[in-house]
């Protein structure tokens, strides 16, 4: 291959990838692909020879292009996944071009990386003391990252050296949770050797929001049963609705009984930036670490997570191993990042995340940001006023937990109307819902991320369940 061969193909692929972002909202929101589409790259064989980069290309328009996972339309109301930013695409080619280990040293990706970080804790108003954070692939490894900081915090007041011995001979450790923490504080308990039996789920008010008092009797129960609190689990926009904790009351709390304190703000953690929900954030300041992902409401191509944490020592004991082969005299007081996570071998995430930023700036992602929760609590006001619709909770984002109410029927069948609508609403492929139990019923949830977005696109969201679900009943 040329630099010419390279050249011509960078511009095809660029004006391939062009078209495809400027025709993505005239294509249905996604369909399921034929069979014969779906055998082609499954069963493809091992190439014995190549192929030259215009033939690859040609193949990822063909093949590849047209069977997105529809997260990019903006009638995409599924789950929490942002449409890319152009600025992260442009971006994501020139980091591959270096494609550096961002592990440490004196290269740019390692500088750039410390400036992103800070600016995210800025953006959300976290403290962020030198190195007291990193880039991840998203908040399931930033959440192991904080909680095994918190575990080893623990272990140590209780005499224990973690990493030297284990937990073996430890009294449990018990964290606390709600129904709605996310699924990876689970994993995280589980691989970090603290157990899933050792989590609490607390009770939730009305609002879904986590109850301190609940959080205080739990607390005391397992400390008189010679249990070891340690950890609260606290959420800045849960998944299921996007209710945000009340943080001041929480932090009281885990100050006064000696508690890490974290905050699951993957989704909703950059709500803050929205002056008319913004006071719903009070007190998340206090927390002892955050997990975010800027591949979320930021827009920032997959994958990028972040994990910020108050104490930067706590992290780095936590990980720190520097063998004789990675010495490095010139690394500074912070040392490398690999010191304060699990990855020794780490992308260059930082490039695509300051390309995001930089393009939009603070004022365009609190704008774009506040146009996605406004437009939140519009469908939320059409849902109220659809008699086959009903709102399921308070709209405190940008998540609408929502169902049909197929009146007349009882709640089993109902439940199982609702648990099928999803599905027969992507299939007809004209917007994309997913859906969750809230409680014990089953729901849809749209969450709201792409800021173009339009009242249009809520009413056809909202006419083609109703269509589906005129379909599914006898």
């Amino acid at each position: 291959m040329t630099t010419e061969d390279f050249r011509a193909a960078a511009h095809t692929a660029a004006d391939l990838v062009s078209d495809y972002l400027v025709e993505l909202p005239g294509r249905p929101v996604w369909q399921p692909m034929d069979d014969t589409a779906r055998r082609a790259l499954l069963d493809a064989p091992l190439p014995a020879a190549g192929r030259p980069l215009a033939d690859l290309l040609t193949a990822i328009g063909q093949d590849v292009l047209p069977h997105p996972m529809g997260n990019g339309h903006p009638r995409f109301f599924g789950w929490v996944n942002s449409a890319p930013a152009p600025a992260g695409v442009l971006a994501t080619l020139a980091a591959s071009a270096m494609n550096p280990s961002s592990a440490g040293g004196d290269h740019a990706d390692v500088h750039l990386e410390r400036a992103v970080v800070r600016w995210i804790a800025e953006l959300v108003g976290f403290p962020h003391p030198a190195g007291g954070g990193l880039l991840t692939s998203g908040t399931s490894m930033a959440t192991i990252v904080c909680l095994a900081a918190a575990r080893n915090r623990a272990a140590r007041r209780a005499g224990w050296d973690v990493r030297e011995d284990g937990l073996a001979g430890l009294p449990p450790l018990v964290g606390y949770v709600t129904g709605e923490t996310h699924s990876c504080v689970r994993k995280a308990a589980e691989l970090l050797g603290l157990g899933s039996r050792h989590l609490r789920t607390v009770a939730t008010g009305p609002d879904g929001r986590l109850d301190p008092a609940e959080l205080r009797a739990a607390v005391e129960r397992d400390r008189a049963a010679g249990l070891l609190p340690f950890l609260v689990v606290a959420s800045a926009g849960t998944v299921g609705t996007g209710a945000v904790d009340d943080f001041d009351p929480i932090a009281d709390l885990c100050a006064e009984q000696r508690l890490w304190l974290h905050v699951d703000g993957a989704y909703g953690a950059f709500g803050r930036l929205d002056p008319a929900i913004a006071h719903r954030y009070a007190g998340l300041e206090r927390a002892d670490s955050l997990a975010l992902d800027p591949h979320k409401w930021l827009g920032v191509p997959v994958d990028c997570g972040c994990a910020l944490v108050r104490d930067t020592e706590e992290l780095r004991a936590t990980f720190s191993l520097v063998p004789s082969y990675l010495r490095d005299e010139a690394a500074g007081a912070l040392g490398w990042f690999s010191e304060y996570g699990t990855e020794q071998t780490r992308p260059f995430r930082a490039l695509k995340v300051w390309a995001t930023i930089a393009h939009k700036g603070r004022d365009g992602i609190a704008q774009d940001i506040a146009r996605c929760t406004a437009i939140a609590r519009r469908l939320g006001e059409l849902i109220e006023t659809d008699r086959e619709l009903e709102l399921l909770a308070e709209v405190q984002t940008s998540i609408v937990a929502f169902r049909h109410r197929t009146p007349g029927h009882d709640e089993a069948i109902v439940d199982a109307l609702n648990r099928e609508l999803p599905a027969a609403v992507q299939r007809r492929g004209r917007v994309f819902v997913t859906g969750a139990r809230l409680g014990d019923r089953e729901m849809l949830r749209a969450c709201l991320l792409n800021a173009a977005t339009t009242e249009a696109d809520l009413e056809l969201l909202l006419a083609e369940v109703k269509a589906a679900a005129a379909d599914l009943q006898p």
